[in-house]
């Protein structure tokens, strides 16, 4: 039995290794097994972003089994998108406060 992987955007994005792979071999890579896919992302991942192997979606009508995955997020643009969020609601002092004075939950 094999088993068909897919690189995702998410994976490219967030491990160097992963891109370069995709230059070079392509989107879709064939495993003897699951257990051999998975080993695959752990390599991978080994001092680079994360990435894992998820199973694909039942009704998903694509030749795959698997995907390559990760979580591309920038901590930095998220936070300021919370601050930019905070301002919209009407709030003149949107950075964020410390639990100092607070109490009972509630702001003195």
């Amino acid at each position: 039995m094999s088993v068909v992987v897919a690189i995702k955007p998410s994976a490219r994005k967030r491990n160097a290794k992963v891109g370069t792979l995709v230059l070079e071999d392509g989107v879709r890579h064939v495993f003897r097994s699951r257990e051999a896919a998975e080993r695959w992302a752990a390599d991978l991942s080994t001092g680079d972003g994360h990435v894992w192997v998820a199973a694909a979606h039942p009704a998903d009508g694509s030749p795959v089994d698997c995907y390559l995955v990760s979580r591309a997020t920038n901590a930095k643009l998220e936070a300021a998108y919370d601050k930019r969020r905070r301002r919209a609601r009407g709030d003149r002092d949107a950075d964020q406060r410390s639990l100092e004075g607070v109490t009972g939950g509630h702001p003195r």
